[in-house]
């Protein structure tokens, strides 16, 4: 019994029943997701349900069989021509059904070593992509601030940051504060989230203007967005301690939240189009002065966008009930109350856009 015992635990990695199944739940959906993507579900005019269930299956099963390399979906038709005209045979051994097996089988092997050699080409860039992030908030004087971020898939196209800005640093303290969602997910909006960190961080320690920043931003970024396609948003402040003003510029991004202590919102909407659609592209500044008491909230559309099973988004409303409610609480404490309140609203279901939120409080 031990033996069988270990042997569970090998297999589940000490996960119940119950983790199991939603863990199950959670890939088939995403599995869907991936294979139905490109199959238009729509029936035809005049076609019955069943002959558009066969239709439907049909697509399918193309759309399974077509992720396969030529070489896997020949052993595949192989096995499938071995294993079911062999249905009706007895000798399990000596038939088709054996060795359609054993050919399922090494697709199998193939896929699962594809995966793995993936994965870990994907761990690599998931750790290279951190050390592009800041581990842990500056300390800025007058600010408490908070971020978290949570990727759609192993790496992420969101990126934050806030850094004191190398031109100005010496000879009066300004930092910058910066947020940015890259159009699409994985790979290629990591590569460019990458590109955009680097520009930002070289642009910045050049004196100038934040609108000279952004633009030099913005035409960096039309030389890799190939034609506009593959566009940022962005919010990027600066923020000086001595006088508590926030100059910023809202590329095309959520407008954060501005909530005053007396209650009174704010949205910080002044700026332009994305980086990376038209060189040259006009944008202009927003300037406010924070009070004490004051919070600022930044964040992505993948928190307000999150669906639940019912592809109900989370909202803008309920987010503002929980910034309001947690008003006297610390940066971090409120920012963990909201990713679990996005957590307990999505359920089971599967991520699917990054996730960042960053959260200012002036003291």
């Amino acid at each position: 019994m031990n033996g069988i015992r270990r042997f569970w635990l090998r297999i589940t990695d000490g996960m119940a029943l119950g983790q199991l199944w939603s863990q199950f739940h959670a890939d088939a959906r995403t599995s869907y997701r991936l294979y139905s993507q490109e199959i238009d579900s729509r029936r035809m005019p005049g076609v019955g349900r069943v002959r558009h269930l066969f239709r439907m299956a049909k697509l399918f099963m193309w759309a399974i069989v077509d992720k396969l390399s030529p070489a896997r979906r020949v052993l595949l038709l192989i096995a499938l021509i071995l294993f079911f005209p062999s249905m009706h045979l007895t000798g399990f051994a000596g038939s088709g059904i054996f060795w359609g097996c054993i050919l399922l089988f090494v697709v199998l092997v193939l896929e699962i070593a594809d995966r793995v050699v993936m994965k870990r080409d994907l761990q690599i860039a998931k750790e290279i992509q951190a050390w592009l992030l800041p581990p842990s908030p500056p300390q800025v004087p007058g600010l408490e601030i908070a971020f978290a971020t949570r990727p759609a898939n192993t790496v992420a196209g969101d990126y934050y940051d806030v850094f004191p800005r190398p031109a100005t640093h010496s000879s009066g303290g300004t930092y910058l504060i910066a947020i940015a969602d890259v159009a699409g997910k994985s790979i290629p909006a990591a590569m460019l989230m990458a590109t955009y960190q680097a520009s930002l961080k070289t642009l910045s320690g050049i004196s100038s203007s934040l609108l000279d920043l952004v633009g030099r931003m913005n035409n960096y970024a039309c030389s890799n967005s190939q034609n506009g396609r593959r566009f940022t948003t962005t919010f990027i402040a600066e923020y000086d301690p001595a006088t508590r003003d926030l100059v910023y510029i809202n590329a095309g991004h959520n407008p954060p939240i501005l909530r005053r202590q007396t209650g009174a919102v704010e949205r910080l909407s002044a700026g332009g189009i994305p980086l990376g659609i038209q060189e040259n592209a006009p944008y202009e500044s927003g300037r406010t002065t924070l009070q004490s008491g004051d919070w600022l909230a930044i964040f992505t559309d993948g928190v307000t966008e999150a669906e639940n099973i019912q592809q109900e988004e989370y909202g803008e409303a309920r987010f503002m009930v929980l910034l309001y409610a947690n008003q006297k609480e610390t940066p971090q404490v409120l920012l963990n109350t909201i990713l679990n309140d996005i957590n307990h609203f999505v359920g089971n279901t599967p991520q699917h856009d990054d996730i960042t939120l960053m959260l200012l409080r002036a003291v």
